[in-house]
């Protein structure tokens, strides 16, 4: 059995106003509740969340340095100037890369464009880049996802000629780099209304204030927003406020008219008889264009996202969706050895962290294997392998536990690190290693008491079987995009049975069946029957074959079959009963 995880219901919404607001909406109260629980609690506020609007974007001039960045621009296309357009190598830097290459390949074709290997330089800026720049006879560096904290590579370059601006969203040090402009809405003196923008998010407010100093209408760059939803929901930013307007109108580019390299994705990803939701970006899109910076380089990413040939996008985006196959592989195999590491650890059961290591582990699936333990035993966790002469991995957190502060007290044996409260990446000498994992345990131990190590299921409302109508469900697909700060909502059903046709089924390439397909009923509604997918949950299906009731909480999603779209529930929990 996988660990048992608490169930925690939402305090509902203020019942005078859940009734006020299903009335003026004609909806009913549970859709009403959702709303109030989301502090959308009068008419004007639901039709701004149901009807996202381009109009109610911020003025991008309001972000400090815009004026200096589109001046700097201006002077480079009059000038004829080489531009290097640099990002990361995950699926924001990409996309920022490709939105900010994409629109300014209008105007000149004086452009490079450069994502440093994951391996060779790693994250960020890197000197072999700035040289790169330098021998293409560039004179202007755009910095997309990177850069906020690059003061000495900023200076080196101004040392070969070269200015900088930089698009980030990372939180900035005190000082910042002495570009000619740096745009990152965190940064303390920027007043901008939204900051929680991706990192392609600020290249696009580029992109519009520019658009918007040279009268180019809006219509010639909202083309673009089928990579920024991808970035956003890649990333893990909020999808409210600014990002949401922006998301939902992504959606729809990439469902009505994606650029060809999508497109590519799309269809390789079997999709194209499907509406693309957030949940299909972050599943299904987002992993193939990381695979290609995982596994080889994150520019092949961009020349399949800035392709203008049908047949060079298909076929950059087979190599790359051949990379993802051997992604996932390579990662199933590790998790396994992992998973078997763990178990085999004398006394883990009392460890408070979880540290693993292996010099012949890929470098480009740690981070996904750290998720995968984090999963399995809910502790701390980090999982290496060498690189370059050192031990190099990636760590993932839980809930509450401040990771990032726990790595950072043992940086004394550290060559260097980075990150945030849930997610890290650090590398160390060979010869520290056993002192880093004994400190790391014994800071984690400290630091982790009084805190719940139970994994949470946060559920928004009680709700019957009858209740989930087709206006139910139309109206509910209204709340999307769903993502952070806007999750798709969780419900519980309790006394649901299995109708007898339940099966385990797993991925086509696995030996185990960890996944249940179900065709629910709930007592006393024996001819409402609903289908539901539960992923890595067949521990229960002795107990459901057998007759017995269970309590299941679970989200309420579109499933596709031959091109037909029909209600599923994607459950994520399930809790046995016994008959009595």
């Amino acid at each position: 059995m996988g660990i048992e995880k608490k169930w925690t219901v939402k305090e509902q919404g203020n019942p005078a106003s859940v009734r006020q607001l299903a009335q003026e909406l004609g909806i009913d109260q549970v859709l009403a509740n959702l709303l109030v629980q989301r502090g959308i609690d009068t008419f004007a506020k639901a039709r701004e969340f149901f009807r996202p609007d381009l109009g109610m974007l911020h003025d991008p001039f309001l972000m400090k340095d815009m004026d200096k960045a589109v001046e700097r621009l201006d002077k480079a296309l009059k000038d004829g100037e080489r531009i290097f357009i640099y990002g990361d190598y995950d699926v924001d830097g990409t996309t920022a890369v490709s939105l900010v290459y994409s629109f300014f390949r209008k105007f000149t074709s004086n452009l490079e464009y450069y994502i440093p290997d994951r391996y060779d330089e790693g994250y960020g800026v890197s000197y072999k880049g700035i040289d790169v720049a330098k021998e293409h006879g560039c004179s202007l560096l755009i910095t997309l996802d990177c850069g906020i904290k690059a003061i000495e590579k900023v200076k080196y370059a101004s040392s070969l000629g070269i200015e900088t601006i930089i698009c980030d969203h990372h939180l900035p040090d005190t000082t910042l780099p002495p570009a000619v402009a740096v745009l990152d809405p965190k940064r303390d003196d920027c007043h901008y209304p939204f900051d929680d923008l991706s990192g392609c998010g600020v290249g696009f407010k580029l992109v519009q204030a520019f658009a918007a100093r040279h009268g180019i209408p809006f219509e010639q760059i909202s083309t673009l927003l089928d990579l920024l939803v991808v970035s956003i929901a890649s990333d893990l930013v909020s999808v409210t406020g600014e990002n949401r307007i922006l998301a939902y109108y992504g959606l729809k580019q990439l469902n009505e008219n994606p650029r060809k390299g999508l497109m590519s994705i799309i269809k390789l990803s079997g999709l194209e008889k499907h509406k693309i939701t957030i949940d299909e970006i972050v599943f299904k899109i987002g992993p193939r264009i990381n695979a290609a910076g995982r596994m080889e380089s994150g520019r092949t990413a961009v020349d399949m996202l800035t392709a203008r040939d049908d047949e060079d996008a298909l076929e950059i985006g087979a190599t790359i969706n051949e990379h993802n196959n051997d992604r996932k592989k390579i990662d199933r195999e590790i998790t396994e050895e992992a998973l078997k590491m763990v178990q085999q650890m004398p006394g883990f059961e009392h460890k408070k962290s979880t540290v693993v290591y292996n010099p012949s582990w890929h470098k480009g699936v740690v981070g996904i294997v750290a998720s995968r333990l984090v999963e399995a035993y809910y502790r701390p966790t980090i999982v290496m392998t060498k690189s370059n002469g050192f031990i190099t991995g990636s760590a993932r957190s839980v809930a509450g536990f401040d990771l990032y502060d726990a790595i950072e007290s043992c940086s004394d044996l550290l060559e260097n690190f980075g990150g945030h409260m849930y997610a890290a990446g650090l590398t160390i000498r060979e010869e520290n290693f056993e002192e880093f994992c004994k400190r790391f345990e014994k800071t984690v131990a400290e630091k982790i008491q009084g805190l719940d190590l139970t994994p949470v299921v946060s559920i928004d409302s009680y709700l019957d079987f009858n209740q989930i109508t087709p206006k139910f469900f139309r109206l509910l697909k209204q709340f999307q995009p769903f993502g952070p700060g806007n999750l798709s909502p969780v419900f519980i059903t309790e006394n649901v049975y299995d109708n007898g046709n339940g099966r385990k089924v797993g991925a086509a390439d696995s030996i185990e069946l960890k996944h249940l397909k179900l065709e629910l009923i709930q007592e006393d509604e024996p001819y409402h029957h609903i289908s539901a997918i539960a992923f890595n949950l067949s521990d229960h299906f002795e107990h459901m074959h057998a007759g017995n009731p269970v309590d299941i909480c679970y989200s309420i999603a579109e499933n596709y079959y031959r091109g037909i779209a029909n209600i599923q529930l994607r459950v994520k929990d399930i809790k046995d009963k016994e008959l009595f």
